[in-house]
């Protein structure tokens, strides 16, 4: 029996969805072994390492990076660092697991499909959804014909709370949030591209951020060169719980995918039914997360191919651009690649 070897992997960026990977990559990846952390903030690494047992601990990168004997890094720093520290990662010939988006500009992700081309190495950006439950299988039904050809495609994003809407820096629910859902409709629309968006953005959860630049609440429509009409949703206060949908319509049927329950137990009392609910992104996307990172090791050890890559991140990105143009213009804008 053919084992997979073993990946020596250091994370980049000890924060909370850096946290979270950290520990999926110790804990849950057998063929992984999590060697290093590195963060600049001075003993933020540290802390990570600490408590997961992780003997080594960096805040500069040039030098986690010279390592000889890492194989590959996962990138979950803040998204303005993720263009320089891909670029950097690639020149040292290390293997990159980069969380979306890959940059904040067209420009940035062109930099970065250019880094990984001109230095080969494999390279996966963190779009989860296509690893959480229900939704490959949804793709497998549309790729084997169950759906025929599809018209209506609907991806929603409810987060179940805005802690602080002071932090969140101007279009991020287009750059961070709907990029997932943009991501989404593209995969389960395979082989068409985006040609335009009309999106509307409010500040509906915190009405008092909006002249900070604060938008909260937001509905895309994309137009698709096949002829199809996609809806993507997004709003960061869902009392209920954190929620990820999907809806493919199609000429021979239609598919959803996306689970409010945490569990399949269902309550009927006297009160009516009901279910629980998760509120976090790491609680829900659990299962996503690692698969994604099981996905990226496997790459890396030459058993499967890296997926999703630099075309889906530019083909995500260049919606969310457009939404931003959208936005400003009050009209349709072009997707502009």
């Amino acid at each position: 029996m053919t084992t997979n070897p073993l990946i020596r992997v250091a994370l980049i960026g000890a924060g909370r969805i850096g946290s979270n990977h950290a520990t999926l990559i110790a804990r849950d990846i057998p063929n992984a072994e999590l060697i290093a952390i590195a963060d600049p903030v001075e003993g933020a690494a540290a802390k990570l390492a600490e408590s997961l047992g992780v003997e080594q601990s960096y805040t500069d990168i040039a030098e986690l990076l010279a390592r000889p004997d890492l194989d590959a890094v996962v990138i979950t720093a803040p998204p303005r660092f993720h263009t320089a520290l891909v670029e950097q990662a690639a020149a040292a010939g290390k293997a990159i697991f980069c969380e979306k988006p890959t940059g904040v500009s067209l420009e940035e992700l062109r930099r970065v499909e250019a880094a990984v081309e001109r230095h080969d190495v494999v390279f996966q950006v963190g779009f989860n959804r296509r690893y959480a439950n229900g939704f490959p299988e949804l793709r497998s039904a549309l790729d084997a014909g169950a759906l025929g050809t599809p018209q209506l495609l609907r991806s929603v994003t409810r987060d179940p709370g805005l802690a602080n809407p002071a932090a969140i820096p101007p279009f991020t629910i287009f750059l961070e949030t709907l990029i997932h859902d943009f991501d989404t409709l593209n995969f389960f629309n395979p082989g068409a591209r985006a040609t335009s968006v009309y999106a509307v953005a409010d500040a509906l959860v915190a009405p008092d951020f909006k002249d900070k630049g604060l938008l909260d609440t937001s509905v895309v429509t994309i137009r698709y060169d096949n002829g199809a009409i996609a809806t993507a949703e997004a709003n960061f206060s869902a009392a209920y719980g954190y929620d990820t949908r999907a809806e493919v319509f199609g000429s021979a049927g239609m598919a959803t995918a996306g689970e409010l329950a945490a569990s399949s137990l269902r309550l009927y009392g006297a009160a009516g039914a009901s279910f629980d609910t998760v509120r976090a992104d790491t609680q829900l996307m659990r299962a996503a997360y690692t698969g994604e990172l099981q996905a990226f090791v496997n790459a890396v050890a030459g058993v499967e191919s890296p997926r999703p890559g630099t075309e889906a991140a530019l083909e995500a990105m260049v919606i969310a651009l457009a939404c931003i143009e959208s936005v400003k213009t009050g009209a349709p804008s072009e997707v502009v690649r």
